[in-house]
């Protein structure tokens, strides 16, 4: 009868403050505990009054089938790559209704579109088993390539152009991952972590290619440009997760790893477009000496004029500002590196996509800084558009991959390589640190996360084959480099990016110490 009478009590006076429209009193604890314990609800015949229970109502996730909780568990992100499937479905759909002639099943363009969808699909199974998807692409293009069904002949320049699209998508999200302020203050033990281990990496696979696999000095550099680069699509996902576990927030950790990738891979992209412009200069030799010279201002000039152009353009008080600013960062990124390759100086595009997202990127961090109400969605637009793009990117390296024409040497040599190239990474990474308050489990796990190669070589891998079959006079020596510099590139993905992902998996808890504040930014 006590409780009954408190809890009418209770109603009462909650019913009171809502007709006076005056703040809802708080509740009395101690009959809130009370009638927990007895497993009483406070229910209103007139209204409900469930948003005054702050305790949680019993699940019965015990009673589901193990098979069941993964797939429910894993449904927000399958749920993502099931709507991307959808889009294409419906997207051939409209195709084959506008133009018959060219999506009937044995077409082309029908080819291309199975290539994407199956790519995604096989993606998809790879991820429930706890490996990256990327594998599932690439396997599916290997498959899809030595059945026969990977011969696009007529389509060769829009293969081109799917691969730049892709290549410009991850310059601008390495652009826009640069954080001024982090860089700043960060700024000694990032260039250490950045700079050594590149040049240890790219020095010994310049080494190694030349003495192994019969690769000129420059190929062995724009190889091991190629190779050196990080990919942020797996560190970057592990460490959200280890975000949710609180796992090494303190000493800075997160923000060394994310500044390391993101400049790992702008300087590996940059001087990668330096090299090509060099390997596949045709003039003489003072225009060959000034091209990466000429293509860094190029780049430089171009980007800061593009960065300024998204900053300011159109008005952040603008209802549609976010789609347009995306809009434009895009076509900016595609016309410098489609510019470039028609002026002739290739090496100007890569900087140029990469300054213009930084640019605007930083601009955009002190707006909010100044303006807590400022919003920018642009880096959110363009991981959805890697979205659409990367069963496009994996899946056409993997096409380039034929069993007939692979030569075991070069398997073993090239992976020889790899190995030889990633042990003096980590080891000179790790003797870069200097003087800092790691322990050497920290150091370990930082130098561990530049292990895992995949989104940038996907990216970067086909380029030199594409400008191969792109010059005007076919030259049978570039081609056959060009190849073996994308078959390297599937070796990295292959061999580093599972067992990469599976390490910092689970030498986190190991190596890491667990934050108990609430967790904050990364």
């Amino acid at each position: 009868m006590r409780s009954d009478t408190r809890e009418k009590r209770l109603l009462i006076s909650v019913s009171a403050a809502l007709h006076q429209r005056t703040p809802v009193p708080s509740i009395d604890l101690d009959m809130y505990q009370q009638t927990q314990e007895e497993g009483q609800k406070i229910t209103d015949t007139e209204g409900s009054f469930n948003h005054l229970q702050d305790y949680e109502r019993p699940t019965n996730k015990e009673n589901k089938p193990k098979i069941f909780l993964m797939l429910e568990e894993s449904w927000p992100n399958s749920s993502q790559t099931l709507a991307l499937l959808v889009i294409f479905l419906i997207s051939w759909g409209i195709a084959s209704s506008l133009f018959p002639g060219l999506v009937y099943a044995n077409s082309t363009i029908m080819r291309i579109i199975f290539l994407v969808i199956g790519a995604q699909a096989c993606g998809l199974l790879v991820s429930f088993i706890g490996l990256p998807d990327m594998l599932g692409m690439i396997g599916f293009g290997v498959f899809y390539k030595n059945i026969g069904w990977g011969n696009f002949e007529g389509y060769e320049k829009l293969e081109a152009v799917l691969r730049e699209m892709a290549l410009v998508n991850i310059m601008l999200l390495a652009g826009l991952g640069l954080d001024l302020e982090a860089l700043k203050k960060l700024f000694g033990i990032i260039m250490r972590l950045t700079l050594i281990p590149t040049i240890f990496e790219v020095a010994v696979i310049t080494v190694c290619s030349h003495y192994l696999l019969n690769f000129p000095w420059l190929w062995g550099v724009l190889l091991g440009l190629v190779v050196t680069a990080i990919s942020p699509n797996v560190v970057v996902t592990i460490l959200l997760k280890l975000k949710e576990e609180r796992l090494g927030l303190n000493k800075g950790i997160h923000t060394v790893i994310i500044a390391m990738c993101s400049c790992n891979d702008v300087i590996s992209i940059f001087l990668f477009g330096v090299m090509t412009g060099v390997v596949f200069s045709t003039g003489n030799l003072t225009h060959q000496l000034l091209q990466g010279p000429v293509g860094i201002v190029m780049g430089f000039v171009y980007g800061s004029l593009s960065g300024l152009l998204i900053l300011h353009l159109p008005s952040d008080a603008s209802k549609y500002s976010n789609g347009l600013r995306f809009t434009t960062i895009v076509l900016c990124g595609v016309l410098s590196v489609m510019g470039s390759k028609y002026l002739e100086y290739p090496s100007a595009g890569a900087l140029g996509c990469i300054v213009a997202s930084f640019s605007a990127g930083t601009g955009w961090r002190r707006k909010k800084a100044k303006d807590a109400t400022f919003k920018s969605d642009v880096e959110m637009y363009l991981d959805l558009l890697w979205k659409f793009l990367k069963p496009v990117s994996f899946s056409l390296i993997g096409k380039e991959v034929n069993f007939a024409l692979l030569e075991g040497n070069m398997v073993l040599y090239g992976f020889l390589t790899l190995v030889v190239g990633v042990v003096f990474r980590l080891v000179s990474g790790y003797f870069s640190f200097g003087s800092t308050d790691m322990s050497w489990k920290e150091k370990a796990y930082v130098t561990l996360s530049g292990f895992p190669k995949a989104t940038v070589q996907a990216a970067l891998g086909p380029v030199a084959l594409d400008l191969a079959r792109s010059q005007k006079e076919y030259n049978e020596e570039q081609h056959i480099l060009a190849q073996n510099v994308l078959l390297i590139s599937v070796l990295a993905i292959v061999s580093t990016a599972p067992l990469g992902a599976l390490l910092m998996t689970k030498l986190a808890p190991k190596w890491l110490k667990r934050e108990n504040r609430p967790v904050g930014t990364l």
